[in-house]
């Protein structure tokens, strides 16, 4: 119980002052999307950006294996909705991308240093340096080809770097990667406004959430939202555990790759689909359910992780 009033119920809290605010109309969609442009533009780069340059031990063998756990489900919930639910290819890449794709940003970072504090955060941050690049990108790339099958590679190539070129958060952990590979200092005081900008994300960001949560249908749920649902929050932390102990990962290392591929469903998701006219329906439905029914997993995740 005490993982629960300490880390996940103040969390849910700021979430479901988003979503109460956005029903009764006290802050109108408008203002919803300037405060979501301005975690998005600026102050999640800017926090992961400054921790991108901070070093993160351990970083790189829970980055794999992570991905290795969600490239897994991925081609698998793939070949689920190809084969199993008959859908068309670029429709199925959408099914994937929602049971692999976590809210990493929103909520995993305000769990993630809550829970693990900044060690934890520096590892997080090599997740998230590709979270979306390898995974956003690989769905757009599946829409693509959908879209047009026989179009040339180049075609599609280009279509899925340019949507990733466009992300300011995927732009700013590549920059960090530059810089700290390159070993070039980030003065103090550029790293202090860095510090005090992203410190604004973890709020901000979850109220917005809340927010954004009010516009989902919840009745588009069906069978498949509920398939995706437990691949997304039993099977992907399932795998990415496997992958860890696979691996030989410490502690804290394994507890911030599963914590991560414990997070629900992100609404990037739900915004791929709508850009290619995917069910967005029947997304939202997923990112709403997948985010209500994971404060009990994550309560228990922590709980176990903490006590462990």
């Amino acid at each position: 119980m005490g993982i629960i009033l300490e880390v996940v119920a103040p969390v849910f809290a700021i979430i479901a002052m988003g979503f109460v605010t956005a029903k009764r109309n006290w802050i109108n969609e408008a203002g919803f999307r300037g405060l979501n442009d301005f975690c998005f533009s600026l102050a999640a780069p800017a926090l992961l950006f400054a921790g991108g340059t901070a070093g993160h031990v351990g970083a790189g063998p829970a980055a794999f294996a992570f991905f290795t756990g969600a490239l897994i489900l991925f081609g698998a919930a793939l070949l689920i909705a190809r084969r199993g639910l008959g859908q068309p290819f670029g429709e199925a890449g959408f099914f994937a991308l929602n049971a692999s794709y976590g809210n990493t940003v929103m909520m995993g970072l305000p769990l993630v240093a809550a829970a693990y504090g900044q060690a934890g955060l520096a590892i997080l941050v090599g997740i998230l340096a590709l979270h979306s690049l390898v995974l956003l990108g690989l769905a757009t790339i599946v829409a693509e080809i959908g879209i047009n099958a026989h179009a040339p590679w180049r075609r599609v190539l280009r279509a899925s770097l340019g949507g990733m070129a466009r992300n300011p958060i995927v732009m700013s952990l590549l920059l960090a990667m530059v810089v700290s590979q390159l070993g070039i200092p980030v003065p103090a005081a550029l790293r202090r406004m860095l510090e005090l900008l992203g410190g604004a994300l973890p709020p901000a960001a979850l109220f917005v959430l809340g927010g954004g949560l009010a516009a989902f249908d919840p009745k588009r749920a069906g069978g498949e939202a509920a398939l995706l649902v437990l691949l997304k929050l039993l099977a992907m932390p399932a795998l990415v555990w496997g992958c860890c102990r696979l691996f030989g990962l410490g502690p804290l290392e394994t507890a911030v790759a599963v914590t991560a591929a414990a997070m629900p469903t992100g609404a990037n998701a739900f915004l791929l689909a709508r850009r290619y006219g995917g069910d967005t329906g029947g997304s939202g439905a997923v990112v709403l359910i997948s985010t209500l029914l994971s404060i009990g997993t994550l309560a228990l995740l922590l709980g176990w992780f903490r006590d462990g």
